[in-house]
């Protein structure tokens, strides 16, 4: 198994680790329950440095990235960022990622930890035009404070207004003298910043990040609560909400799906359309106590209509 930057200071924190996407992860500290209150209510610190990052930089990044994805990045000033999804021609999703534009021919995506390797490669088969496409997922590390907390920790350790960063915006700067790419999203539903920084500096940057925060309760938090938080919040997990047999639109997202542009699978998600949804994506909730649990089928007078993608309790509404 892959391990991040952080690996030798999970440990030290007495975290458990488990597998994941290939990884060896954190997936909790001292409580699933505790890490998720302390995000929702104050601040958690995550690493996230097993998802995978791809820069594309030249005057035809922007023409490639549109037929790329589903979304429209030269919908973005530079600064700015934007979810979207990869899609094969059948519609099916590859995976769902971020934008960043950095300039005016310079992109930067975040991916997913399981499918960083696929995704790149489809990236590879598909690049045409003038620019240079770039894994650079082994030279970074990702960090993540998240919590209605988050701006008051950070914004003492940087010269950069974080205020002035909007949400799923971004701007390079410095952290505690460390330079970063300080990017205001996350995937808990709380405001937040990532921060990308190279692997070497991860482990001094975690390190003032609680020493700065402890004293208004931030906690480290694992991966057990980031999957309570973006469920609680609606947000898709791939190999979940999210596969190969699954198009954008069954899933919800056909906010993200710009069909009046040319992409990857645009034709299969028109043609889904006009032929109507046969299923889509549904939040539940159940009457009695007990977990729904990924697979479960869902009946509906003695027929089973769906089946269960996510579930979990939710520690703000228990």
């Amino acid at each position: 198994m892959k391990r991040t930057p952080l690996y030798d200071t999970h440990r030290e924190l007495g975290a458990r680790m488990v597998e994941f996407g290939g990884w060896e992860m954190p997936v909790q500290y001292t409580s699933i329950l505790e890490e998720h209150h302390a995000v929702r209510r104050r601040a958690g610190l995550f690493d996230v440095s097993h998802m995978g990052e791809v820069e594309m930089r030249g005057p035809d990044a922007l023409r490639y990235l549109r037929r790329l994805v589903t979304n429209d990045p030269a919908a973005l000033a530079v600064g700015q960022a934007q979810y979207t999804l990869m899609c094969l021609e059948t519609g099916g999703v590859i995976d769902d990622l971020i934008v960043y534009r950095m300039g005016e021919d310079h992109f930067v995506t975040v991916v997913n930890a399981s499918n960083a390797d696929k995704d790149y490669a489809w990236m590879e088969s598909h690049a045409e035009g003038k620019f240079k496409l770039d894994n650079i997922s082994d030279t970074k590390a990702l960090l993540a404070l998240q919590g209605p907390l988050a701006l008051s920790i950070l914004q003492p350790l940087t010269d950069v207004p974080l205020s002035g960063v909007g949400y799923y915006h971004c701007t390079p700067g410095q952290v505690a003298g460390i330079q970063a790419l300080i990017m205001r999203t996350g995937y808990t539903g709380e405001d937040g910043f990532e921060l990308m920084v190279a692997g070497e500096q991860a482990a001094k940057l975690w390190k003032t990040l609680m020493e700065a925060g402890s004293p208004q309760g931030l906690q480290p938090a694992g991966l057990g609560a980031r999957d309570t938080l973006r469920l609680e919040a609606s947000m898709p997990l791939y190999g979940h909400e999210l596969n190969a047999e699954t198009n954008p639109l069954e899933a919800g997202l056909s906010r993200y799906v710009k069909l009046e542009k040319d992409f990857i699978g645009r034709e299969a998600m028109l043609a889904a359309r006009d032929k109507g949804l046969a299923r889509r994506l549904v939040g539940l909730e159940l009457v009695e106590r007990g977990i729904p649990r990924q697979d479960y089928p869902i009946q509906h007078a003695g027929q089973t209509v769906g089946q269960v993608t996510s579930g979990t309790l939710s520690p703000t509404l228990d």
